[in-house]
């Protein structure tokens, strides 16, 4: 079964051209791979794109109502009009034939033609809008003003932005200076300065979280300045390692611990220490887990991950050779 354009973008067949773009801006801002790092949110902003392509173009929307997929794609009627393509074969003569060979972030810049494309997700100027850890947009004062007419977007400029397990646990303001290029007041001339970037870091997010702030780039004469993307990642802690919202610690034993049983004093990321005894003997690889004592979930703040002891036990780097006949018999072959 061929790909169905109109579910794609939630329309009913015999929708306007008005609810074709309507539906495009929706479900386009929706799975930007700017905004949303779902897996499989860049494959359906690529879906949206083709869908909108076809459905916005009278001569292919026409088509593909009456012969489907198939047909748009060179297996239907034959077409005499202008748009996509046509093949030449000896029993049909000319027939259409489509490939969806644009580019979706064009597409998407060239619809909103400069104007701030996110401008619904925010109720004032200076406010920050989370999206559940997985992209949030920020939007700088006079973002909306940006340029119009033909001009297009340059690609956004990414910066890492280091943030330490400790940060995260609680949320935290980071600041980003960057230098950038602006018009100065005739329009035509380019002055060089600093700005000042506020990132309100959420409880709990996750590296590889994007914070965008529209239209922050460099700006000249002939281009719509690019958005500048804060890219979050952890600094190396010296005690845990972060998995998800767990934290991992890892507790180092000696043979007769993992032997005989031990108790470990297991240190917490705000400072506590938590006593835990263990009888069992303890296999080098072994976790058990602490639940609660980890990061907080993103969707979730008041939840949190659990803290992991990931057990290294330390073998004796000799035996004395009266011991060994006892381990003989006391170990199992």
């Amino acid at each position: 079964m061929g790909k169905d354009y109109y579910r794609t973008l939630g329309l009913p067949r015999g929708a306007s051209a008005e609810d074709v773009r309507r539906a495009y801006r929706r479900q386009a801002l929706r799975y930007h791979p700017d905004k949303n790092t779902e897996p499989g949110a860049e494959e359906r902003f690529k879906e949206v794109a083709e869908a909108y392509d076809v459905l916005s173009d009278p001569q292919k929307r026409e088509i593909f109502d009456k012969y489907g997929e198939e047909g748009l794609k060179g297996g239907g009627a034959p077409c005499g009009g202008t748009g996509g393509s046509t093949t030449t074969t000896a029993a049909n003569g000319p027939r259409f034939s489509y490939t969806f060979r644009g580019d979706p972030r064009a597409m998407f810049a060239e619809f909103f033609a400069g104007r701030n494309p996110f401008d619904a997700f925010f109720a004032a100027p200076d406010d920050a809008e989370a999206d559940d850890g997985f992209g949030v947009f920020a939007r700088p004062p006079g973002a909306a003003a940006a340029a119009g007419g033909c001009r297009r977007q340059d690609p956004p400029v990414l910066y890492d932005l280091h943030v330490s397990l400790e940060e995260v646990l609680s949320g935290c303001t980071k600041k980003l200076k960057i230098s950038r290029r602006r018009l100065t007041a005739d329009g035509r001339t380019v002055r060089s300065e600093d700005k000042i970037l506020a990132v309100e870091v959420r409880p709990g997010w996750k590296a590889g979280t994007r914070v965008t702030f529209p239209g922050e780039g460099d700006q000249t004469p002939t281009n719509v300045p690019a958005d500048v993307v804060c890219v979050l990642r952890d600094k190396p802690h010296g005690v845990f390692r972060r998995d998800g919202a767990d934290l991992v610690y890892p507790a180092h034993i000696s043979l007769r611990e993992a032997l005989c049983g031990c108790t470990i004093q297991a240190p917490t990321l705000d400072g506590r220490t938590i006593p835990v005894a263990f009888q069992e003997v303890l296999r080098p690889g072994a976790k058990r887990r602490l639940p609660g004592e980890g990061l907080p979930f993103p969707r979730d703040p008041e939840r949190r991950g659990d803290l992991v002891l990931e057990f290294h036990v330390r073998f004796p780097e000799r035996i004395p050779p009266a011991a060994k006949p006892l381990l003989e018999q006391i170990l199992p072959p």
